[in-house]
This record gives structure tokens, sequence and C-alpha cells, in this order.
């Protein structure tokens, strides 16, 4: 599935709160927020990203990019494409160089592992306009949250 320029928002990572079941991913714009749940691992380890945690042992996201800066990769954004049932789908856009050709590859993810990727190295995060549209706006939600917390 091909997804124009125009056809993606650039969202940002609200918030990380937990739930009984995991976590809920609050993402969104200036004008709209919507909520991905992740079992709660990498709800706390997107957490920890957000949050600048020290870490004394490399996590999985930390690895992965490691991996990637040592065979010239570079993670250039991520999209979160699609939803069905609940249930979001996401590419990373990465770019490979080396001293011969430059490529650009699509890679599946899950967007939880690919938002945490993303947040690791500071790179944009994308949802389809169609994604956006689908979900319910949970901006009032989030704010009466965070404003209990306070």
């Amino acid at each position: 599935m091909v997804i124009m320029q125009n056809d993606v928002l650039k969202v940002s990572v609200k918030g990380v709160m937990p739930t009984s079941n995991g976590c809920a991913l609050f993402l969104g714009t200036e004008e709209k927020t919507f909520i991905i749940y992740v079992d709660s691992q990498i709800g706390n380890t997107i957490s920890m990203i957000v949050n600048d945690v020290d870490r004394e042992r490399p996590i999985t996201h930390d690895l992965i990019s490691n991996i990637f800066v040592g065979l010239g990769i570079a993670l250039q954004r991520v999209i979160i494409n699609d939803v069905r049932e609940r249930t979001f789908f996401a590419r990373m856009i990465l770019k490979m160089e080396n001293e011969i050709e430059s490529k650009i590859c699509e890679i599946d993810s899950r967007p939880s592992d690919a938002i945490a990727l993303a947040l690791h190295d500071q790179r944009p995060i994308y949802v389809a306009r169609k994604v956006l549209d689908a979900e319910d706006d949970m901006t009032e939600l989030l704010e009466r949250i965070l404003k209990e917390q306070e």
C-alpha cells in the first residue's frame, strides 16, 4: 500500500498510561488524540524512552538501533498505516547506505515496536489520515487523566 506524503500527519506520544491489560499509548496531533493499547512490557519500554530513563543494560530497542548503526541502516520514519478491528499496523522506513548504493526499504512492524525505535532514534512518527479519521478523539480523556495525576 503506497501512502502519499499528504495522506499522513505527524503525531507525537502524548502519554503512556497503565491499564488492567497493559498500557494505553496516547498518540496524536494538536487537534486529535487516539489510543493504541500495547502490552505492559513495550508500554514500559516506551515510557522509559519518553522519560529518558537511564538503563544499566541495553534493552531490545537499544540492540536493534545498535545493529542498524553497525550495518549502515538509518530509521527514517514510522508510519501507522492501517487499523482493522482495533489492530493497528505500521511500517518502518529504513535507509541503507554503503559505498556502492543507497536503498530505501519498508519493513512491516507492530506499531509499538516501531514507535519505540522512532522515539529511541528521535525520528518522526506519522499516522495515515484514514487511520486518524477512523479513531475516536481521546483528547478530553487524556486531559482528564493528566489533571487527576497532578
